[in-house]
């Protein structure tokens, strides 16, 4: 009889055991687990997603400010570069927390249409007309901008040059085509005429490698000029060359999932007196100018 309630005892110590290390298991994996979800949550919150031009890539400034920002506040800043119209529909569907682009009139829109909380200025350059070095239209020689498009126009409609554009519903490509019509010059269908769909840096590749004519922002030009040696800027300084760049916190009140907070933050860092002055100096070391002038007026 000892025996059997020794077996007995010794089984449900046996059991005990199991029970406990199955609760102890139970807890581990929960707590591990919810460390895991906070882990993921702190990860997420701490990424902004920024949708923006090319034009503000291909000239190297998000490089010079977006580590500072990371280091003051600790947020990784994902950026999408794209064309400004790709940029605002990436908006549209909530998959950017801000954008940083160059249309003003469609960002405009963007925010009248719910989709951004404000549009803040930040900084501006211009956009300038390139053209082969030898300047077969003698675009250089135009008295003003209307007569310059119109001496593209007219090479390229005796076949003798061509144009190439982004074609991309971009910024720069919304600005040469509002020159298109602003001077009643119909580019639809011409076969001089080259719609490439893509960036700036690209596009300008392309122009030099055709010797066509193109239009820019100066800052992407500036920094790309070594490399595409062909091309030179033929018309310049013109009011309605003027390029202003705005940045949009996209609406949390549209897209619940957007990282609000962290957009706010980025916009005051791109208004601050500090920040501003850096981007009024960016490209002089290496350009002899700058590639932006600040704006928050």
């Amino acid at each position: 009889m000892r025996y059997v309630c020794h077996d007995i005892a010794l089984a449900y110590s046996n059991e005990v055991i199991t029970i406990m290390l199955q609760k102890t298991l139970a807890l581990i994996l929960g707590l591990t687990l919810t460390l895991t979800l906070i882990g993921c949550s702190e990860d997420e919150t701490s990424v902004l997603t920024m949708a923006t031009t090319t034009s503000t890539e291909d000239s190297g400034l998000l490089d010079e400010l977006l580590p500072i920002f990371g280091d003051e506040t600790g947020y990784e800043v994902d950026v999408i570069t794209v064309g400004t119209g790709q940029a605002l529909e990436i908006g549209r569907s909530g998959d950017a927390d801000i954008l940083l682009v160059h249309a003003k009139e469609l960002e405009k829109e963007f925010v009248n249409d719910g989709y951004g909380t404000e549009r803040f200025p930040v900084m501006y350059n211009d956009f300038v007309i390139l053209g082969p070095t030898e300047d077969p239209a003698k675009v250089s020689e135009a008295n003003d901008l209307d007569e310059a498009m119109s001496l593209i126009y007219q090479i390229g409609k005796e076949g003798d040059s061509t144009f190439s554009s982004r074609g991309d519903k971009s910024g720069t490509h919304v600005k040469e085509t509002t020159l298109w019509e602003e001077f009643q010059l119909d580019i639809e269908g011409k076969e001089w005429y080259d719609s490439l769909g893509q960036g700036m840096g690209d596009t300008l590749i392309a122009a030099n490698e055709m010797r066509a004519y193109s239009i820019s922002d100066r800052g992407t030009f500036l920094s790309m000029e070594d490399s595409i040696e062909n091309l030179q800027i033929v018309f310049e300084d013109d009011d309605m060359l003027t390029n202003p760049y705005g940045i949009i916190p996209v609406n949390p009140d549209t897209h619940e999932n957007v990282n609000y907070e962290a957009a706010n933050e980025l916009v005051e860092f791109f208004v601050r007196d500090d920040i501003q002055q850096k981007i009024s100096e960016f490209g002089i070391e290496e350009y002899g100018q700058p590639l932006f002038f600040p704006n928050t007026d």
